[in-house]
């Protein structure tokens, strides 16, 4: 192997492992190893300056490197990956830009991991070799333009415009034409130029997700231009606008993301339905409009979530939540935590539910004379906008009937709160038979909407009598589930027949129903009080 120190800083040209030409960028090696040797091939290697410092780099480009480097074109690392290394975070996702034939070095870079490899874009030469037991994907491109520099400044914003040779690990190789490091320092997030929102709106939603993703502020000019580029939302894809909706209402203060997101004009562009809340008045003991309200709902959901991790609360208020909450946290994370089909996972299926939560209270609102604003059936009407709006951003039929569950039955526990005697085990059965699993997120739900209504728990007895609520749901559905959530049948439709001489069609339904409710309500215990009550009951 040839000694390259005495390079250092600067690529060069290889012909059978000798040095046939030199350059500061990797066109000039070519060009002068292609003059010197003008019917040899070539491979390109970076030579990386020696003393800088390291980088928080992925351990898979360790694996990588034999296969990148001593291409005969330059592979650069670029975007997220350079940026989160900068930060001192390590990314998994790796992109890498290349002058050309980007498809065909995804195929040999998958073929040697032994791994699948998929073609993303054929026009763009665009490839994604898929490392499934890492949870790790490569994605290469070809340049968006004539050079690294001109791919880098056609980037977003200015921290996602920095590159490195694949084979360097230090700072002092990064290439840095928009000065990212700068806002990467002073924690900015800049388009890196006049027209990049603009000509690739997606990046207005995308600017904001980052600020509230790495916990930066968007530069003065940048916010003008997502607010200018707003209305051009209309012409992007369904799935690109819920895509970054769902990254932003993962970030760890969505009610801020959301809030701002409005300031923006975004809102009223991707989420309309939720924007018309805005001046939406409502009585006591509501502080706030009906859209503050619904910001305030997620803040408090936030807070609620973190105390299932076992996180000391950080408010009087919500010692006594994590109590009751306690015995339950396990089950409710790995609730929150499970995959639902589209990529999304039930933690973003709840806070969808939360922003939408309210969103019926525009179209049934009433004013009464005596000046008490009153929203009968917005859960429904709710309900039905939520999941009109959520089937336009494409996400999967069981994401959306999730998330109408939640909407359509949010007000359950305050109503079962109001009853004196608390819920009897036929209301927790009935409660369940409506929302199914939908009940555990609708129970999370009431205890952050009660705080935000109040601005904490307002009421003693009425906070306390909630967490009871809800204590008791969570402990029948994870405790006592085949006792009256979903008690094992007594009878089918069969004996039905054969013992009650029934016509088979919907009335066996509606007596196996009330069966089962009776059931779970410890009115009837074996088969024969089943059959016994089934007779009373036959129309």
């Amino acid at each position: 192997m040839t000694d390259l120190t005495a390079y250092a800083g600067r690529w060069v040209a290889l012909a059978s492992d000798q040095v046939a030409g030199v350059g500061y960028t990797a066109d000039e090696a070519l060009h002068l190893a292609q003059r010197n040797r003008p019917k040899e091939r070539f491979t390109l290697q970076f030579v990386e300056q020696p003393g800088g410092e390291p980088l928080a780099l992925s351990p898979l480009l360790e694996r990588l490197r034999p296969l990148l480097s001593r291409q005969d074109r330059p592979v650069y690392l670029v975007g997220g990956a350079v940026r989160d290394a900068l930060l001192g975070r390590i990314s998994h996702d790796l992109d890498f830009v290349v002058p050309n034939r980007a498809i065909k070095l995804t195929f040999h870079v998958a073929n040697k991991l032994g791994v699948p490899a998929y073609i993303l874009d054929k026009e763009r030469d665009t490839g994604r070799v898929m490392l499934a037991d890492e949870g790790t994907m490569l994605d290469f491109a070809r340049f968006r333009g004539e050079s690294l520099e001109a791919d880098l400044r056609d980037r977003d914003f200015t921290i996602n415009a920095i590159a490195l040779p694949a084979e360097a690990v230090t700072a002092v190789s990064l290439i840095d034409p928009c000065d990212g490091a700068a806002d990467l320092q002073a924690r900015l997030i800049r388009q890196t130029h006049d027209q990049a929102i603009a000509n690739d709106p997606v990046r207005a939603l995308r600017g904001l997700r980052l600020a509230y993703s790495l916990d930066f502020t968007l530069a003065e000019e940048t916010a003008f231009a997502i607010t200018a580029a707003a209305p051009l939302l209309r012409t992007i894809s369904a799935e690109r606008v819920r895509d970054e909706l769902v990254k932003l209402l993962e970030t760890a203060v969505p009610h801020q993301a959301m809030r701002q997101m409005n300031q923006l004009g975004l809102m009223r562009v991707a989420l309309p339905e939720i924007a018309d809340l805005e001046n939406v008045a409502q009585s006591a003991p509501h502080h706030e409009p009906v859209l503050a309200h619904t910001f305030s709902v997620l803040r408090w959901l936030v807070e609620i979530e973190a105390l299932l991790t076992g996180a000391e609360p950080d408010k009087p208020v919500l010692a006594a939540a994590a109590d009751k909450l306690s015995p339950f946290q396990t089950q409710l994370n790995d609730h929150l935590n499970r995959p639902i089909d589209g990529g999304v996972d039930g933690r973003i299926l709840l806070r969808l539910a939360a922003l939408f939560h309210d969103v019926g209270k525009k179209e049934t609102q009433t004013i009464e004379e005596n000046g008490r604003i009153r929203f009968l059936g917005h859960e429904k009407v709710g309900a039905e906008r939520a999941g009109s709006r959520l089937r336009r951003l494409t996400l999967s039929n069981q994401a959306i009937k999730h998330v109408k569950q939640i909407v359509a039955g949010h007000m359950r526990p305050l109503h079962l709160a109001n009853e004196a005697k608390g819920p009897s085990r036929r209301a927790i059965f009935r409660y369940f038979r409506a929302a199914g699993s939908a009940g555990l997120d609708i129970g999370l739900l009431s205890l952050a909407d009660h705080l935000a209504t109040y601005n904490g728990p307002g009421p003693d007895t009425q906070w306390t009598r909630l967490l009871d609520v809800v204590s008791i749901l969570f402990s029948h559905y994870f405790e006592r589930h085949t006792e009256t959530v979903a008690p094992p049948p007594l009878i089918d439709g069969r004996d039905l027949i054969n013992e009650l001489h029934i016509t088979p069609g919907i009335e066996i339904g509606r007596i196996l129903r009330l069966v089962q409710e009776a059931q779970a309500a410890g009115e009837i215990i074996d088969r024969a009080q089943a059959l016994n009550f089934a007779r009373r009951v036959k129309a």
